[in-house]
């Protein structure tokens, strides 16, 4: 839900619930929504509360959430709050979860960054453990819960279907020792490292005891118009969303007066190879000759399409999604189609 200009909340929040019932009306298979703060950069400082707006209003579409922030929230909290949407969505959650990433969301939480890594694995304990035994305690270094039970229990069990936005090996190699389905991809990810990083993930799955169980999926900004020449459009809203998670990620003030830092990076990819390499931007024809190459080398379960890039309009946004859905998804050889928020 990113918004350059500034745009109002109201705005923004029903533009992405008109997006999500078209997504739904469309045929997608879900809708996934980012946790963001203090930017115009995201407006969902709540994941799970836009995922049951989401899902009082479609009927059938799963919602995600991609990321929840773990280190910024009591984790115990987050697993009640969980099994409370898992039933208000009626068993359609899927969550996605993470460490972060952005020093400046961190350091207005009174957080640091540097211990994310500890916080998360801790925060992991809590959630799994809470939402799937009966009675739980848990004594670590960062949260203590005595002994007790979560209520509500989650609808789908033992939890709902659980993701991890990796973007290391070793997040990577961690989350399937834990079972959990892989995301990864975002605006430093080209082709060739999605590549490197599908080997990694065959690689740590075969070596699981139980052998392969775990998901993977990957996202990518997509923008489908009438004609490549038209679907330029959508590249300086892919830089403004680029530069601005790049330097979200390099600084505590990366932000004045809400609005990110988006000036142009030291290097950054061309227009060409962020139509087709770091995106997939083009007429129909042209996306899916980009996306089959995606799915015939990356073989994934869950393809993430992020349509709305920074300013782009609302009727482009919905034109592009409808695009994709009739004359994009039909033909890709195989994969599961999400939109992302």
């Amino acid at each position: 839900m990113p918004s350059p200009s500034g745009r109002g909340s109201e705005e923004v929040y029903a533009r992405a619930l008109e997006q999500a019932q078209a997504a739904a009306d469309l045929g997608f298979d879900s809708v996934w929504v980012a946790e963001h703060h203090f930017s115009t950069y995201g407006y969902c400082p709540h994941p799970l509360i836009m995922a049951t707006a989401i899902a009082q209003r479609t009927r059938h579409i799963r919602v995600g959430t991609a990321v929840l922030v773990l280190p910024l929230r009591s984790p115990l909290q987050v697993a009640e709050e969980i099994a409370m949407t898992d039933h208000l969505t009626g068993g359609r959650l899927d969550v996605g979860i993470g460490r972060g990433y952005q020093p400046h969301e961190f350091a207005r939480f009174g957080l640091d960054l540097e211990q994310s890594r500890a916080m998360y694995e801790e925060a992991v304990d809590v959630i799994l453990g809470s939402l799937q035994d009966e009675s739980f305690a848990y004594r670590g270094q960062y949260y203590r819960v005595p002994e007790g039970t979560l209520l509500p229990r989650p609808l789908q069990r033992p939890h709902p279907p659980l993701y991890v936005a990796c973007q290391s090996k070793a997040s990577l190699e961690a989350s399937i020792q834990r079972g959990f389905h892989v995301l990864t991809g975002g605006a430093g990810s080209d082709l060739a490292g999605l590549q490197s990083f599908r080997k990694a993930f065959d690689t740590a799955s075969e070596a699981q005891p139980s052998g392969p169980i775990s998901q993977f999926g990957f996202s990518r900004w997509v923008c489908v118009a009438e004609s490549d020449r038209e679907a330029r459009i959508g590249v300086p809203e892919a830089q403004w969303v680029m530069r601005a998670a790049t330097n979200l990620a390099m600084s505590t003030d990366a932000v004045v007066d809400g609005s990110p830092n988006a000036n142009p990076l030291k290097e950054e990819p061309t227009e060409a190879q962020i139509m087709g390499q770091y995106g997939v931007f083009g007429s129909p024809e042209t996306c899916l000759r980009i996306l089959n190459e995606y799915v015939e080398r990356l073989d994934p379960q869950l393809l993430l399409c992020t349509f709305w890039l920074g300013g782009l309009s609302q009727d482009k946004v919905l034109r592009s999604m409808e695009l994709f859905a009739k004359e994009v998804l039909p033909g890709l050889r195989h994969a599961t189609g999400g939109s992302g928020e």
